[in-house]
């Protein structure tokens, strides 16, 4: 039951593909006799509960999250999902490109019916079936960039109206078998909840039955038999993201353990890479941004002294976890054996749901770690009003950190992660919430028409863009991460001014401090992308493009232009009025 014990065994049963290919379907037929045997919509609610709780999650999204009104309370929220393809407009665009996704999404369903025991012609029907019903689902999905409006997904309701809202999903019965302890219920998308309410009393059981025999197959296809897990990869793999070849098979088992026993790996990687010298450097660095963002809040001339009081109450409220956690989570109860890689995987949803589950009748911890150390992230979270900084994103592949001068540091890690994460407490969405991470107002109604018509001109900016030719990013929708990419530039830049380094002003490598500030940034976002990869993106992420993360906010730093003579002839530049500057 140690940790180092289950990360041996998770590790041995996820590399011994002999047997996981003599198992074949055996780890989940138990869950697919059961779904064969469903006859009412009692059994099938009774199955989508089970499947909640071993992480196939299908119909809808549940998890425990703050409270966004009361950041003191843990709380149950009910979201939209149930779909296959990553998001609603897969269903409905009309491009050549989503047309011929959906068809290799189609196959692709059809495959996962045929390797599962269905001949070629029932496999056909079935799989049009659930299609239609995930295209009924995804009509009632909200679009990517109205997601990021939190007063418009915050539906709070008592059990009693959540039924009412949707009677034939028996909540009473099913919370009761998921062990959630909830009298209330924030809905993210009431007009979703509606529409599954309705499918469940119309769409019939055989539809249901088949659809959740996809979705758990599908779920759980990377742990199984090699024609599933290449089934899975030609189609999310190679259709949606342009991959090549998968990945080596330890890779994805160090993959599938990261997401079972993230603390236990966590724990070594901290001794290997992440030595108290280097917590300190990055925990100096954070406090630098900091003392930064504090004097650009005051010199701002868009917004008055009342508003700046209080954004600097924020920013001085804000929590700065840097590289791992003080606490980690105890793995002793996971039942983790060499025997199955699917069962272990299944086992450790299981523990996971049930350690969400439990917060929902325990005081919110603040001290928690929504990632792990070896995570090459970040996040700001709102509700906690705090930045979470692993260790992972502070490293710089192939170099050790000694070796890396302030400037490219500042530009790496001040800019692109601790800066940036910063901004998201300022950007458009994060800026609704208040220093105890309440969703409230603290804005006065000039100050947030100055702040709009400023976040306006860089959503036309982005939507201005072209990528693949004439696909264009989704401003709207990229503009949190847009804002707190140009945000993390400016901030971390004037912190890198009172470094010796700028001062002295010498050149390494040819290149002047500020440049390689600016190159700093940069690196960060050397990743290769297939064509496919990008125009996934654009349907799907609130991230932009990665070469624009890099181009649009250098556009519009005047210290860039003069870092490197960019003048009106180059591709890149912009007039000095059409530049954006928030903060």
């Amino acid at each position: 039951g140690s940790a180092l014990q289950h990360i041996g065994d998770f590790f041995f049963a996820g590399m011994d593909s002999a047997t996981i290919e003599q198992s074949g379907l055996s780890p989940l037929q138990n869950i697919l006799d059961q779904i064969q045997a469903i006859n009412t919509t009692g059994d099938l609610l009774k199955m989508v509960n089970t499947l909640q709780m071993n992480g196939t999650a299908p119909l809808y999204s549940l998890y425990i999250g703050q409270d966004m009104k009361n950041s003191e309370k843990n709380f149950l929220y009910l979201s939209q999902g149930g779909l296959g393809l990553p998001d609603r407009d897969y269903y409905f665009n009309t491009d050549p490109e989503t047309a011929e996704t959906r068809n290799a999404y189609e196959k692709y369903v059809q495959k996962v019916f045929q390797l599962s025991g269905s001949d070629s012609l029932k496999a056909v029907q079935m799989a049009k079936n659930v299609i239609a019903l995930e295209k009924e689902m995804a009509s009632s999905h909200k679009k990517l960039a109205e997601l990021r409006d939190p007063y418009a997904n915050y539906n709070k309701r008592s059990l009693n109206d959540l039924m009412m809202l949707a009677p034939a999903m028996e909540w009473n019965t099913s919370l009761n078998q998921m062990q959630l302890s909830a009298d209330s219920v924030i809905i993210g998308q009431p007009d979703f909840v509606k529409k599954i309410n309705g499918l469940l009393i119309t769409v019939p059981i055989d539809t249901w039955k088949a659809y959740l025999r996809f979705h758990l197959i599908a779920a759980f296809s990377d742990y199984l038999s090699a024609a599933l897990d290449q089934a899975h990869f030609d189609f999310y793999g190679r259709t949606m993201r342009g991959s090549k070849e998968q990945r080596p098979r330890w890779k994805r088992v160090l993959e599938a353990q990261e997401d079972a026993l993230g603390d236990a790996l966590g724990q070594l990687f901290i001794k290997e890479y992440f030595p108290e010298k280097t917590k300190k450097r990055y925990e100096d660095l954070v406090e630098r941004i900091v003392e930064s963002y504090r004097e650009h809040i005051q010199k701002i001339d868009w917004m008055s002294d009342s508003t700046k009081t209080k954004a600097l109450t924020k920013l001085n409220a804000i929590t700065k976890k840097v590289g791992y956690p003080n606490k980690w989570k105890d793995y002793s109860k996971m039942n983790i054996n060499r025997s199955s890689y699917c069962a272990n995987v299944i086992a450790a949803n299981e523990w996971s749901f049930r350690y969400e589950a439990d917060k929902l009748t325990k005081p919110v911890d603040r001290t928690e770690w929504g990632m792990t150390p070896q995570t090459y992230n970040a996040y700001y979270n709102p509700s906690n009003n705090e930045i979470v900084l692993p260790a992972a994103i502070f490293t710089a592949p192939g170099y050790k950190d000694e070796d890396i001068d302030d400037a490219v540091i500042y530009g790496y890690v001040g800019a692109s992660t601790i800066g940036h994460e910063l901004t998201h407490g300022f950007d458009d969405e994060g800026r609704q919430f208040d220093e105890k991470g309440n969703l409230k107002n603290w804005w006065s109604e000039e100050d947030e028409k100055r702040f709009k018509k400023k976040a306006q001109m860089l959503v036309d900016q982005f939507n201005a863009y072209t990528v693949l030719g004439n696909k264009h990013p989704n401003g709207e929708a990229t503009l949190g991460e847009n804002i707190a990419d140009l945000g993390g530039i400016v901030i971390a830049l004037d912190a890198f001014k009172k470094t010796q380094q700028f001062k002295e002003g010498k050149s390494i490598a040819g290149l002047t401090p500020i440049q390689r500030y600016f190159l700093g940034y940069a690196y960060g976002w050397m990743q290769t992308r297939t064509d496919k990869m990008l125009a996934t993106q654009l349907l799907t992420d609130v991230h932009a493009p990665i070469f624009l993360r890099v181009n649009g906010p250098m556009s519009n730093c005047d210290e860039w232009y003069t870092a490197f003579g960019v003048d009106r002839t180059r591709k890149m530049y912009r007039d000095s009025l059409s530049r954006v500057r928030i903060w």
